[in-house]
């Protein structure tokens, strides 16, 4: 049954009133499950409207009544963990368990914006003259927005809100159109765990919308993850209207595998980075580098077999490896890429774009693709394909093998596989990457620390979520304070100096 999702603004859904919508399609069936309504510019303003008016009064909460809410909304997001899930795959289309995982990996960040009350605290330095005290405060921006990419409709938006909300900031959150439901759910857990109406607004939209927020002067910063062209666009245009911004964008993730790496490990390992999610994902890792032939023959003879048999099926089956991919365009892109990559020259020794099911014909499916012998001139090598599709590019030793990944435009993560400490360390200190794993192929930090990448893969100079994110959505207010002492020195014209 087809369904129109609206806004989520004030504490409660709206319906759209542009008159234009998207459709939102299941990818396992190929069917449209609803509309998704498209804001206008007017229909923004009215948002931030709401979420300015919220402001005041959720910045002057105490940091312990809004940890408190985030324990309230951490438990919430438990007890509908299940439905969360099923939404992600039913409009994204990644299986169950990864679904699941993603919202999981959202939560982290929530249970770490419990601890906001000590991460707001600031600096005090008594008697720095005399009479004088010195003290810093941290205190909220105002209105924030984040704009989310598709792969991950739970995880990415969490990793925002969760922290600026905390930080006693309203947040007005412009989710992915093709896959809305979720983000609209976890609004409304907001509000059931106690945040005030307007302090989380979902509204949903397409670029009017994210005009609408890069142009509005009443929002104070803008977080983005998605494709590196938008990003570039999005930092340039929030920045020169005065804004904080952090963009995340594209990334080419490689994993080093070096002689006396465990090859059952590491074939293990790039199965699921390089096909989980059917690619999709900006931690993937899309290209293999083993270091010589001998190892470069050893693990694509043990990892050509393993992709052939990925199970690839529903999205909901329990059985499924991989599911669909989130839109039939996507699709059609991403095999084209792999016609890209046969006429270059690169050996395709799988070769999954013809995956049919049966049942599910219309559904966007296909199976996993391997290459061999890419070269850094290829297109399949330069540009992300964001699909299940791994190219192995082989490496002399281990110099050829860190040039591969400092020298790539895109900086976000990169892991090496080996037994030698050694080894490990030097690629760890030397690599031109934001991310490093060290025998772990998707070297996401946890929310203690941060996320970010390095050179075309991130813009602004501040990292996602941990204690970066507290930085990011917060503003230092140093106060020099004197309370009269009986003591008087008289005027004095030159430079304050402290004794």
């Amino acid at each position: 049954m087809s369904k129109d999702i609206g806004h989520f603004i004030g504490g409660k859904r709206v319906a759209g009133q542009s008159g234009r919508f998207g459709e939102v399609f299941n990818p396992t069936t190929g069917e449209a499950a609803g509309r998704v309504a498209f804001a206008s510019k007017a229909e923004m303003d009215a948002a931030v409207a709401n979420s300015l008016e919220a402001f005041p009064a959720w910045a002057a909460t105490s940091p312990v009544q809004r940890a408190r809410v985030m324990f309230r909304y951490k438990e919430l997001i438990e007890q509908n963990m299940d439905a969360l899930a099923r939404m992600i795959s039913d409009e994204h289309g990644k299986v169950l368990s990864d679904a699941k995982g993603s919202v999981q990996r959202g939560l982290e960040v929530v249970e770490f914006a419990c601890g906001i009350p000590h991460f707001m605290k600031g600096d005090f330095s008594e008697g720095v003259s005399r009479g004088i005290d010195m003290y810093s405060l941290r205190q909220p921006l105002g209105v924030v927005a984040g704009i989310t990419p598709f792969n991950f409709p739970a995880m990415v938006p969490m990793w925002m809100y969760a922290v600026a909300i905390a930080c006693g900031n309203t947040f007005i959150l412009k989710p992915s159109e093709k896959d809305p439901s979720c983000p609209m759910r976890l609004a409304e857990l907001m509000l059931e765990a106690g945040a005030p109406a307007g302090v989380l607004n979902c509204v949903n939209g397409d670029k009017e919308a994210v005009d609408a927020i890069l142009d509005d002067p009443r929002i104070q910063a803008v977080s983005f993850v998605g494709s590196t062209p938008i990003a570039r666009h999005i930092y340039a245009t929030a920045a020169a209207r005065g804004k904080r911004v952090q963009a995340m964008g594209g990334a080419k993730n490689h994993m080093i595998v070096m002689p006396d790496a465990d090859l059952d490990q590491a074939v293990d390992a790039l199965m699921g980075a390089g096909y989980g999610s059917a690619g999709e994902r900006c931690m993937a890792v899309s290209v293999a580098v083993p270091v010589g032939d001998k190892t470069a023959a050893a693990l694509v003879e043990r990892l050509t077999p393993r992709v052939r048999a990925l199970k690839v099926g529903p999205s909901t089956a329990p059985e499924s490896e991989m599911g669909p991919l989130v839109t039939r365009q996507h699709l059609d892109k991403v095999r084209g890429y792999v016609e890209i990559g046969v006429k270059e020259g690169a050996e395709l020794v799988v070769d999954g774009r013809d995956l049919s099911l049966q049942g599910y014909e219309s559904g966007y499916f296909m199976g996993g693709c391997l290459f061999d012998r890419v070269t850094p001139g290829m297109r399949i090598y330069a540009e992300e394909i964001f699909g299940p599709v791994l190219s192995v590019v082989r490496a002399k030793n281990f110099e050829e093998a860190l040039r591969l990944p400092s020298d790539h435009e895109f900086g976000n993560g990169v892991a090496v596989f080996t037994r030698d400490g050694d080894t490990a360390r030097e690629f760890a200190s030397r690599v031109q990457v934001g991310m490093v794993g060290v025998n772990v192929p998707i070297p996401v930090p946890l929310a203690f620390h941060s996320f970010g990448g390095w050179k075309n893969s991130a813009y602004g100079d501040t990292n996602q979520y941990g204690t970066e994110g507290v930085k990011f959505y917060t503003k230092i207010k140093t106060v020099t304070s004197r309370w009269p002492t009986g003591l008087r020195s008289g005027a004095e014209f030159a430079m304050p100096i402290l004794k």
